[in-house]
């Protein structure tokens, strides 16, 4: 089914979708700028930015460069969500050594892949205890602190969404492995536009860029909690579907 679309991109559908990555990404670095929220919390909205731009350019080309570009991205997101709950205080207190031990142990993670064990097995269990390690430190961080009722509701909130497109894009991404001969007759036979229903990997895109963002406003939000800023952000939605962090509106005073 590649180039069917267009004759300029090899999977249509699998590379648009990563818009919405990118979409979300920008809403949130444009949040930590607009409000001065720090260069960690920027950096993983950015490499969520980068994840959907790597997986736009394998999907469109499917070259082995680009699909290095659409796995190892997501890495290091989690290695920067991991350093960004560890340094969360607004001075660092590991100084140097946390980015070095970081960095070392992505590129470690970097060279085995590239290099030596190229199963797609390794990357996701790396990805996956990368990932964990990320949302271990942010509940401990949670446990570190007194939290009002409403922030609480927050953060469930954004912690059980995140994992809702998480897990329900794993779900998905596993029925299009599964299923893929047959969903590829049910595209054929259907025709464009409704074949877009279809298109699993496209809807796995979609829901992890979700579930990312989740978790990343629930990170975003922990470290405003652990700064007392807690109480003058909430989580809105631009357009009704696309979530960020922003200024609570002022109460109206009669």
């Amino acid at each position: 089914e590649n180039y069917i679309v267009s004759n300029y991109i090899a999977e249509f559908w699998n590379s648009i979708t990563n818009g919405v990555f990118v979409a979300l990404a920008l809403l949130g670095m444009h949040t930590t700028i607009k409000h001065h929220q720090g260069k960690r919390v920027f950096a993983c909205y950015a490499a969520l930015m980068f994840v959907g731009c790597g997986s736009a350019c394998f999907h469109a080309t499917l070259k082995y460069t680009t699909q290095l570009l659409d796995e190892l991205p997501m890495l290091y997101l989690c290695g920067l969500v991991l350093y960004a709950l560890v340094e969360i205080d607004k001075e660092t207190k590991h100084g140097i050594k946390a980015p070095l031990a970081l960095l070392a142990m992505q590129a470690t993670i970097t060279a085995i892949y590239v290099f030596w064990i190229q199963s797609p097995v390794f990357h996701q269990v790396a990805f996956a205890l990368t990932a964990f390690g990320g949302v271990g430190c942010g509940l401990k961080r949670l446990n570190e602190m007194q939290l009002s009722r409403r922030t609480k509701r927050i953060l469930g909130r954004m912690h059980l969404l995140g994992h809702v497109g998480m897990w329900g894009g794993f779900f998905v991404w596993n029925l299009d492995n599964i299923f893929c001969h047959r969903l590829r007759s049910y595209r054929s036979h259907i025709g464009s536009p409704l074949d877009v229903f279809f298109q699993l990997h496209g809807w796995w895109h979609i829901l992890t860029a979700y579930g990312s963002t989740y978790l990343l406003l629930w990170v975003h939000f922990i470290r405003l909690a652990r700064l007392g800023h807690d109480h003058l952000f909430t989580v809105k939605y631009r357009l009704g579907f696309l979530p960020y962090i922003a200024m609570k509106a002022p109460k109206k005073v009669d």
